[in-house]
């Protein structure tokens, strides 16, 4: 037993052992960041309201469990190696029991619009005065501070990826419509953020002792990601536009049709683009062909273009991945969840697992534990849970409360 008191894990395993996360967002993005820290070895508390716990159980692709309640499938994939209770922030016995928790814990994530806990007493003052070296990471659509109009503006994975950039960049040019990248990319983007962010705040606390306060704007992960866009805006003036899936400046790199589908065709460079040439029967020294590489609007880049084309509409997506690999060019069929289960690379590296999924009350299936650590890998020791199935065992083993205090404070609704 540590400072934080028992660990709740049988089995300690993976890089992140003997960290406590405590997590009290909902839909994506948060408790995503807190899901993959507890596939890493990290003991993970997610926090959900009394009662009906989150929509997001039920949301998409909803398989149905032997109580005849509808689990998404998202939920069974997201939501593993996690012990699930219920609080009601907003009682005074709830609070007391948060920050009962906050003592024990080293990582607090959460996600909701600026200063939601405030009204709760909540604040990151009592946070940090309750637990001087804990990392709290707030997750927002819009930050915790900047224009009052947008901080108090509510925020959903497309909100994000349009007022951060990404759906300005992302479909084919006007008039069609820009296109959203899914599923929910915004989010487990700001996941990844929310949880590397986490991590590395913990790492100094580790080193002096001293908590912080993490400020994350899911519009500003977003914005992140866009390459140079805005160094470009700012230094040369240029406002990027949609482009569908061609490179702006050179080629190829776009999406081809062949006989039976789609594939992608990637080469970057003099070189690769070589190897093109010499697929598609051209001489890649021919000055035409040189040029057509860069110049990809000019009549022999749009000949070059035409000619890719052709070989690829003659021959099936097997054929033309085959050709194009044994040459060393980039080039994969576009492939579905079936291709990418039925797939050797995918099966001989055992990207898909299974393991026992308690609300469904069956073996599932899914996508295992990414990435692979040679020392100290992640494992899945459960599957998801239903609402507030682990409300005794933290209650108890954790915060010392017995069964009648326990069943207490569920008869007031407070768990």
């Amino acid at each position: 037993m540590g400072p934080q008191g028992p660990s709740l894990l049988l089995e300690q395993f993976g890089p992140l052992q003997g960290v406590r996360v405590l997590s009290t967002g909902s839909i994506v993005a948060e408790p995503v960041a807190a899901g993959m820290a507890a596939e890493m070895g990290a003991e993970v508390i997610h926090i959900e309201r009394p009662g009906g716990g989150e929509d997001w159980r039920h949301a998409e692709f909803p398989i149905e469990a032997p109580d005849g309640e509808q689990v998404a499938s998202s939920w069974v994939q997201d939501r593993r190696n996690t012990y699930y209770t219920t609080l009601d922030f907003s009682t005074p016995e709830g609070q007391e029991i948060f920050l009962n928790l906050i003592r024990r814990t080293d990582i607090w994530m959460e996600s909701s619009k600026a200063r939601t806990y405030d009204k709760w007493g909540l604040d990151d003052a009592a946070i940090l005065k309750a637990n001087p070296s804990i990392v709290i990471c707030h997750v927002s659509g819009f930050g915790q501070d900047g224009d009052p109009e947008y901080v108090k503006r509510a925020s959903y994975d497309f909100t994000a990826q349009a007022f951060g950039g990404m759906m300005n960049l992302a479909g084919n040019p006007d008039p069609d419509p820009p296109s959203r990248a899914v599923p929910w990319t915004a989010d487990y983007i700001t996941a990844l953020f929310c949880l590397w962010s986490s991590l590395a705040a913990y790492i100094h606390a580790q080193r002096t002792g001293e908590g912080q306060v993490i400020d994350l704007a899911q519009y500003e992960a977003v914005h992140r990601i866009l390459s140079g866009t805005m160094v470009a805006y700012h230094e040369l003036g240029m406002v990027r536009e949609r482009a569908g899936n061609k490179a702006g400046n050179a080629q190829p790199w776009d999406t081809f049709r062949a006989k039976d589908g789609w594939v992608v065709v990637a080469a970057i460079g003099p070189v690769v683009y070589s190897r093109v040439c010499q697929v598609l029967g051209l001489d890649p020294e021919d000055e035409k062909w040189v040029s057509a590489r860069r110049e990809i609007e000019s009549p022999q880049g749009i000949e070059f273009d035409a000619i890719l084309r052709g070989w690829v509409e003659e021959r099936t997506m097997d054929e033309v991945v085959a050709t194009m690999n044994d040459s060393q060019i980039g080039c994969s069929k576009i492939m579905n969840a079936q291709e990418m289960a039925e797939n050797s690379h995918y099966q001989q590296r055992g990207v898909h697992v299974e393991w026992e999924d308690e609300q469904l009350g069956k073996t599932v299936k899914g996508v295992g534990i990414v990435p692979k650590f040679s020392k100290t890998p992640g494992k899945i020791w459960r599957g998801s849970v239903p609402v507030g199935h682990d409300n005794d065992l933290v209650y108890r083993d954790l915060l010392g409360l017995d069964t009648d205090a326990l069943d207490g404070l569920s008869e007031r609704g407070v768990i």
